[in-house]
């Protein structure tokens, strides 16, 4: 319960900056100025995109909540033997955050205008997501080999769903950054506003499936621990 008060404050963090950057808690009767003042450049609005990726992360940050609040409800159980974690999930997360500076470095070029610098950071994002899938099944092969089964104990299922869930949202995120390749395989470039709309999609999508992969090692590794008490501490 505590990890889905956790994330509920931070979604209401995050309206409150997104309001305040929109103007909407402001007091226009109170302001001083002309009539000339108010005819200033307008506010581009927000992509229908963007905000469309920021509802289906709320609802993917909330399943993932949910399912970390019962792995930690479920640790309790007496048929919870926790599962060594392989240590190429070290490797995974270093490769993972790799991937998600190579698409802010994509960003950065699309900004710029520069196709080959964009080129080479899409390429360097999408060579490391797949090596990240890649290392991901190595180390389910090697807990099966080990031993560690889906149907052993419940530690093992809950590791099993959770990576494969993780995975999966990585492959769909994939497969969005390798058509976004395409197009500019195709002929698109840079001071393309679509294209430079894909990359920087791709790129918050894949920030926050890096946080999430973190906060999921923190729950396999037992440090999220701490920190789970914490919470309670606070609100009770």
């Amino acid at each position: 319960m505590s990890v889905v008060l956790v994330f509920l404050a931070g979604i209401a963090a995050i309206v409150i900056w997104w309001l305040s950057g929109q103007r909407m808690m402001s007091k226009p009767w109170m302001e001083v100025g002309t009539l000339d003042d108010i005819a200033g450049p307008a506010k581009p609005p927000i992509p229908t995109a963007k905000i469309g990726l920021g509802i289906f992360l709320a609802v993917v940050g909330a399943l993932f909540s949910l399912l970390a609040s019962a792995y930690l409800s479920r640790m309790s159980g007496a048929d919870w033997w926790a599962m060594p974690v392989p240590r190429l999930l070290w490797a995974n997360s270093a490769v993972l955050i790799a991937s998600c500076a190579a698409l802010q470095w994509a960003v950065v070029e699309a900004r710029r205008g520069a196709d080959d610098g964009l080129r080479l950071a899409l390429d360097i994002a999408l060579a490391t997501a797949v090596l990240f899938l890649a290392g991901q099944v190595v180390a389910w092969l090697q807990l099966v080999a080990a031993g560690y089964v889906l149907a052993d104990n419940p530690a093992n299922s809950f590791f099993y769903m959770l990576t494969g869930l993780h995975g999966l949202h990585i492959l769909g995120g994939l497969a969005v950054l390798a058509r976004t390749r395409l197009r500019l395989l195709a002929g698109g470039t840079a001071a393309s506003a679509r294209l430079r709309l894909g990359v920087e999609l791709c790129a918050t999508y894949w920030h926050f499936m890096l946080v999430v992969w973190l906060l999921l090692f923190a729950l396999f590794t037992g440090w999220a621990n701490d920190f789970v008490d914490l919470c309670r501490q606070l609100v009770s």
